[in-house]
């Protein structure tokens, strides 16, 4: 695990959203830290409900591909419409 994916972990536990989308970024395409997806889901979730434009925007996209044959997230079209049109209220 890269020294960038520790100092954004420990971040990222205190709650900071910046820190959580960033590390579900890692943990989503396996940089510095070895991949997984539902990991990253679930940390760019909990930024995206802190108002994080950015990770409202990928956990959207996450899950509209989530009905993709080998996904590991459920689909959730609904939950996934909700996401972007947040983001997109706050450009």
């Amino acid at each position: 695990v890269s020294v960038r994916a520790r100092w954004y972990d420990l971040a990222a536990e205190q709650g900071l959203a910046r820190a959580q989308a960033s590390l579900a970024m890692y943990y989503t395409l396996g940089t510095g830290i070895p991949r997984d997806v539902s990991e990253g889901a679930r940390l760019f979730r909990l930024a995206a409900e802190q108002g994080h434009a950015g990770a409202q925007i990928n956990i959207g996209r996450l899950l509209l591909v989530a009905a993709a044959a080998g996904s590991v997230l459920p689909a959730a079209p609904g939950e996934a419409i909700r996401f972007l049109a947040q983001a997109a209220q706050q450009t």
